[in-house]
């Protein structure tokens, strides 16, 4: 845990654009979740593709978990709060998912996996997001790490709010993973009542803030609980300005665009329709994970 000693970083902060309450929906094998970031917003939040958050304490909502499924062209990073969840997948990589631990894997080429929890009763709780790969690297080899609790960076401010940096960088501290292209910024912020918590981004990277506890205000705007907040490109603007009115836990998220053609069919995300039906070809005919195998 590294204590920050800060200066004001932000001259001119971001508003909030708009608002967005997430979709009911279920996935996998039935597993319930809100779709906070759907397939509408994938241009206006380029490199970002989707937002998923799952929480309950019925295992009905999750016991099924995500069985084999395929997956190309584009990464997944999947948070979780609270519970546990094994990963496999067809090039080989397995691991444990647990309480404060995040998988990160880049699906490329190619790769079938599966996530079942490792649970029968309490709380399962967390986030999937799904980052696009550029066009040259959607075909690139498969990749995964998993990284337990204490293994990623973390930082309090002098107000007290503790950041998690999952990827990117938070006041000189590195996140976890980096990535070249799509630069993506990666926090989970806990923010004490009445707390104020600053973080640069470059003016043309897209960005958002979702709040999972309690509620925040930007630029004067009320985030309430389950909301994201996606924030304003203004030219200008250096960075997010975040006002915690209650004991508040968000997600801060943003993200170098790539401004390519985003063609998405279920889990394959490509840029072209042609590239989608060799993805469905080779999956079809047990080749999509086939160098793994």
């Amino acid at each position: 845990m590294t204590t920050a000693t800060l200066t004001a970083t932000v001259a001119r902060a971001r508003g909030v654009e708009q608002l967005v309450a997430g979709q009911a929906t279920s996935d996998g094998a039935g597993v319930k979740l809100t779709r906070v970031l759907s397939q509408s917003l994938q241009h206006r939040l380029d490199p970002f593709l989707m937002l998923d958050a799952f929480g309950s304490d019925q295992p009905d909502d999750y016991i099924a978990g995500f069985p084999d499924h395929p997956h190309r062209g584009f990464e997944t990073i999947t948070y979780m709060i609270a519970g546990r969840m094994r990963h496999r997948d067809s090039a080989g990589h397995e691991g444990l998912l647990e309480n404060g631990g995040v998988q990160w894997m880049t699906a490329g080429k190619g790769v079938i996996h599966s996530e079942i929890p490792q649970q029968e009763e309490g709380v399962m709780e967390g986030f999937q997001l799904w980052l696009n790969l550029p066009g040259g690297q959607k075909m690139c080899a498969p990749w995964y790490r998993d990284f337990k609790a204490g293994e990623l960076p973390r930082l309090v401010t002098p107000e007290g709010v503790a950041v998690t940096v999952i990827a990117g960088q938070s006041h000189g501290l590195a996140g976890a993973v980096t990535r070249e292209t799509t630069e993506p910024l990666y926090l989970d912020v806990h923010l004490p009542q009445g707390a104020r918590f600053e973080q640069a981004l470059p003016a043309g990277h897209s960005a958002f803030v979702y709040v999972y506890r309690g509620e925040v205000s930007i630029a004067g705007k009320p985030v309430p609980m389950q909301r994201m907040a996606i924030l304003a490109n203004e030219a200008q603007s250096d960075g997010v300005v975040m006002q915690a009115s209650a004991d508040a836990k968000v997600l801060l998220i943003a993200g170098r665009p790539l401004k390519e053609p985003i063609v998405q069919y279920g889990p394959f995300v490509m840029n072209t329709q042609e590239e989608i039906y060799q993805a469905l070809r080779d999956h079809r005919d047990g080749r999509l994970g086939e160098s793994a195998a």
